[in-house]
C-alpha cells in the first residue's frame, strides 16, 4: 500500500496528466488504485474537472474528489470568495490513509504549486505528504524559468522533511529549442537525481489506448514505465 503526492512548480505543467499517466499504469499492472484530487478550484459544479480527465485518459473510476470552487484561485482564496469554509487538509490525510487502507496506491493530486495554500492557516500540499508520509512527485516545465521553480519547490520539500520521488516533465514538445534541452541536465543536477519521465505534449488528446503507450513510454521504472533517463539526455543533448 502507498500513496503518492503529483505537485507541480506551478499551475498549468500537467499535474493532471501526469497523475492520469501514473494511474493508467497502475491499472494496467492489475493494481487497485484511487485518484484523489482534495480540492477543485475554477470549475463549476456541473463542469468537467482534473478527475474527469483522469477518468477519460487511465480508465480509472475510483476517484475522489473533497471540495470545490468556481473561482480560479488558490484553494484558500478561492473558499473565502465563496463564502464557505476552507478545506481542512488535515480531514483529507485522514480520508487519504482509510483509502490506502484498500488500495494499492493512492494517487494525490495537489493545486497548483507546492505551498499554495488551502486554509487561512497556510496549510499546503506539502503538509499533506508529510502527514501521509508520502513521497512527492514534481511536475515540472522544460522551458525557460523552470531551472529556478524547480529548484524551490524541491528545495521547500527539503526544508520541510518531504521525500521527492522524481522530477517529471509534463509537456515535451516534438522540436523542444536550446533552452529545453538544455535544461534536461541542469534540473537533473538540481533534483540530483535523473529525470523521471518526460510525457509527450499533447497527450491529453489521445485516446486511452494512445495515452497508455505514451505513460509507458514517458514515466520511468519505478513508475512502471520504460523511460530511460540517459538515452533521453544523450538524445536532447545541445553539444551532440
Amino acid at each position: 500500500m502507498s500513496v503518492l503526492v503529483v505537485t507541480g512548480t506551478c499551475t498549468g505543467v500537467g499535474k493532471t496528466i501526469v497523475t492520469a499517466a501514473l494511474a493508467a499504469l497502475a491499472a494496467a499492472r492489475g493494481a487497485e488504485v484511487a485518484v484523489v484530487k482534495p480540492g477543485q478550484t475554477g470549475v463549476g459544479p456541473d463542469e468537467p474537472g482534473d478527475l474527469d480527465v483522469v477518468r477519460r485518459l487511465a480508465g480509472v473510476d475510483d476517484l475522489h474528489e473533497f471540495a470545490r470552487f468556481p473561482d480560479p484561485l488558490s484553494p484558500a482564496a478561492a473558499a473565502r470568495h465563496a463564502g464557505a469554509p476552507p478545506l481542512r487538509l488535515a480531514d483529507v490525510a485522514e480520508r487519504v490513509q482509510k483509502l490506502s487502507e484498500t488500495r494499492r496506491l493512492v494517487l494525490v493530486e495537489g493545486a497548483g504549486g507546492l505551498l499554495v495554500r488551502y486554509d487561512e492557516e497556510g496549510t499546503t500540499v506539502a503538509d499533506l505528504a508529510r502527514w501521509l508520509g508520502a513521497s512527492v512527485v514534481v511536475v515540472a516545465r522544460p522551458d525557460l524559468g523552470t531551472l529556478n521553480h524547480t529548484a524551490l519547490t524541491l528545495e521547500a520539500m527539503a526544508h520541510r522533511g518531504v521525500q521527492p520521488a522524481g522530477v517529471v516533465l509534463g509537456a515535451w514538445p516534438d522540436e523542444p529549442d536550446l533552452v529545453m534541452r538544455s535544461n534536461i541536465r541542469d534540473l537533473e543536477t538540481i533534483a540530483a537525481r535523473p529525470l523521471a519521465g518526460a510525457l509527450p505534449a499533447g497527450a491529453g488528446s489521445l485516446d486511452p489506448v494512445e495515452f497508455l503507450l505514451a505513460a509507458h513510454g514517458g514515466l520511468a521504472a519505478p513508475f512502471g514505465g520504460a523511460f530511460d533517463p540517459a538515452v533521453f539526455r544523450e538524445t536532447h543533448d545541445p553539444l551532440r
